[in-house]
């Protein structure tokens, strides 16, 4: 099992897939460093040899922004949103849409499962 920034990425899948389990590697970026690197995508990745991993780890660390940084860069983005008190600061503190959507119906993967109000026969959002 090879390790990419601190993934460990699984041996069964094309390696151009497996590099996409790296948080901020999605399929383009992960052809264009295995193109970068020489490998072929269409290989597995218990078949890559070590060279070709710590090749590929290189170019990821080096060109990519991946997991801890860019966890960070994204929580550092949202607290500027919230510090500003815009709008959307004020929908991601709140825990609902943040871009338009309604929320009269439907949003429930933002809101959360509905409640009820104990005894009144009222049944509130998710909030």
């Amino acid at each position: 099992m090879a390790r990419i920034a601190g993934v460990t990425i699984p041996d069964d899948k094309q390696i151009a897939i497996a590099l996409t389990h790296v948080r901020g590697v999605g399929r383009s970026a992960a052809a264009r460093v295995l193109s970068e690197a020489g490998v072929d995508v269409s290989t597995r990745a218990k078949d890559v040899s070590p060279e070709d991993i710590a090749r590929i780890q290189k170019i990821v660390e080096g060109t990519c922004e991946v997991e801890g940084a860019l966890a960070r860069k994204e929580r550092m983005s949202l607290k500027r949103l919230k510090d500003i008190r815009c709008y959307r600061g004020l929908r991601h503190e709140r825990n609902l849409p943040v871009r338009g959507q309604r929320t009269k119906t439907n949003a429930r993967t933002r809101k959360g499962k509905k409640r009820a109000i104990g005894g009144t026969g009222i049944v509130r959002g998710g909030h």
